[in-house]
């Protein structure tokens, strides 16, 4: 049984191997060996001298059988014969020199051979020369976590030798803080590709390490390579380029600031601290396209020019601007304007229906005027609609989404109004998110005349005159307290370029601040103080018809409301026209 596996072992191999014993007398031979000696019978040539099938290898059987070297078992011959190769080695057994081996091999296999190995170490010196030129560095770890080699550009990053590391584990490495984190450590760990950053503590460097592991044919985690890359100047750059990128947005914010504090002042005159510090935060606000701001400041200070700009400003400039003077709708009515009504809603309505406001206003501004003049019955319903965001029209039952930013002005205060149960305390909430003041152009004195300026250029225009005025009328402007701001500064332009006989305007001024353009007024002895007072009041509208071409400008010239010149003009039987 022991001598057919030895047979079958012999017949394994790929070249010829003959056996003989010590006196050179055939004893075995594999399947090879008998191609290679064109022989057919193994018995045939089992205990024939060798001599006789190797004639040339025989001599120096005989001279190694004899040798020391042989007898010791450290024996080793090697020759060439015509046509083959051939090894004698002793074939030692318990000790004793029974035999030798002869090994045969064509010569053909020895040039395959060379060339073999010729090319792997030529692919032996290439893969070295990779991976000492990389110029990323290269860990190689064996599959128990043993550094196994690692380049020159590792050695650079790390700030280490080879020497020092190589043999040694890695968490070893980790523990003499060589490096903060080992990926080959997690790689072995996970038995998958890893990638972290490592801080080395000796060079400061922070290097993007990815581990990828190598298994065998048997699927056994044989070794980790790990690749190393320098990424402090990536990293570096990248931190200079989130602070360039923040100093260019804070700079694009601030230019941006600036393009639009210049279109506010377009709409606005502001020369004043006051007007620019509120101009700037109105037009963040208007970036933000946020609802709830409310608007306070007494009357006559630029409010509706204020939600204006903030919708002009805003992403939603495109859009529609609606508004609505709450002082100017009656209660019974407001509801309608506001959500608009289906058809049949109420006696008189519209066979078609009509939208709302806040329905029209979608994709834009909606903003209420006057906010503290609005029904308490209102309020409520308006409160549901900004608090669901959506509203339902009068004899409607399908409820309609709103997208609208909503902003409201008021001349009252509102918390004084919320403590007297007049104004919804909800409602106040949802409508002053944000609050804008408008400063009273008593605390504005540094844009009077430029306002008075802009004024009398509009107006000169409108009516075709050349009327001036001199630095004089700035100190008569600036010593004014303007009770009603800047509407009151408008109509006293207006109508002193309307009606002024003189071409420069300063006695006109000066007499109007002063009280004196009027004189007294007066009336007949014996008359009621209302006939008086009724008096007094059809003069002023006849004078504000003179001025004014319509109702609504004799509104704005009177500081009241176009429904109250309606009916005053109706109860003195004056025209609406001049």
């Amino acid at each position: 049984m022991q001598y057919e596996m030895i047979q079958q072992v012999m017949n394994c191999v790929s070249y010829a191997i003959v056996v003989v014993d010590t006196n050179c007398i055939v004893t075995n031979m594999n399947n090879v060996a008998m191609d290679f000696l064109k022989r057919h019978d193994r018995a045939a040539v089992i205990g024939i001298d060798s001599k006789f099938i190797l004639p040339i290898a025989t001599p120096f059987i005989k001279q190694g059988l004899a040798s020391e070297d042989f007898k010791n078992g450290t024996g080793r011959i090697v020759k060439k014969g015509a046509e083959l190769f051939f090894e004698i080695t002793p074939l030692i057994v318990a000790g004793v020199l029974k035999g030798a081996v002869i090994s045969l091999q064509k010569p053909s296999r020895f040039e395959e051979l060379a060339v073999e190995l010729s090319s792997f170490q030529e692919m032996a010196i290439t893969l070295q020369a990779i991976f000492d030129s990389s110029s990323d560095g290269i860990w190689v770890t064996s599959g128990d976590g043993i550094v196994t080699n690692i380049n020159k550009a590792s050695e650079n990053l790390n700030g280490v030798k080879a020497g020092k590391v190589l043999g040694k584990r890695i968490d070893v490495i980790v523990k003499q803080g060589f490096v903060d984190v080992s990926v080959s450590k997690e790689v072995l760990e996970k038995k998958r590709q890893v990638s972290m950053l490592q801080n080395i503590t000796k060079t400061g460097r922070q290097l993007l390490c990815t581990g990828t592991p190598v298994f065998d044919k048997k699927g056994t985690l044989s070794m980790v390579v790990v690749n190393e890359r320098d990424v402090t100047e990536l990293l570096d750059l990248r931190e200079h380029l989130k602070t360039a990128r923040e100093i260019t947005e804070k700079a694009r914010k601030e230019i941006t600031s600036l393009n639009m504090l210049e279109l506010g002042k377009g709409a606005f005159i502001a020369e004043s601290k006051s007007i620019r510090r509120l101009l700037g935060s109105a037009l963040k606000l208007s970036q933000l396209e946020v609802s709830g701001i409310l608007l306070l400041g007494e009357s006559g200070t630029g409010k509706s020019l204020m939600a204006k700009l903030l919708h002009q400003q805003s992403p939603r400039a495109s859009g529609p601007f609606l508004a609505i003077n709450c002082a100017a709708v009656p209660e019974q009515l407001f509801e309608a304007e506001l959500f608009g009504y289906e058809k049949g809603a109420f006696t008189g309505a519209r066979e078609t229906g009509k939208a709302g406001l806040m329905a029209l206003a979608d994709g834009g501004t909606f903003f209420l005027d006057e906010v503290g003049e609005m029904p308490p019955s209102v309020q409520a319903k308006l409160l549901k609609c900004i608090d669901e965001k959506e509203f339902t029209p009068l004899g409607g039952s399908t409820p309609k989404k709103i997208n609208c930013v909503i902003i409201a002005a008021t001349n009252k205060d509102l918390e004084e109004q919320v403590t007297k149960k007049q104004f919804r305390k909800d409602l106040f909430y949802r409508l002053n998110v944000f609050t804008l003041t408008m400063p009273p152009l008593r605390e504005r004195v540094e844009d009077i005349f430029a306002l008075a300026t802009a004024f009398l250029k509009k107006y000169n225009e409108r009516y075709g005159k050349f009327k001036t005025f001199s630095p004089k009328s700035l100190r008569t402007l600036q010593n004014y307290s303007f009770p009603g701001n800047i509407r009151e500064l408008d109509s006293l332009i207006k109508k002193g370029v309307a009606v002024a006989e003189e071409q420069l305007l300063d006695n006109y001024l000066e007499q109007s601040l002063n009280g004196a353009e009027g004189g007294e007024v007066s009336f007949e002895r014996g008359a009621s103080l209302q006939e008086a007072l009724d008096k007094v009041e059809r003069d002023i509208l006849i004078e504000a018809k003179k001025t004014c071409g319509t109702t609504r400008e004799m509104a704005e010239y009177l500081n009241t409301s176009q429904p109250s010149v309606v009916r005053k003009l109706k109860k003195h039987g004056l025209n609406h026209s001049k």
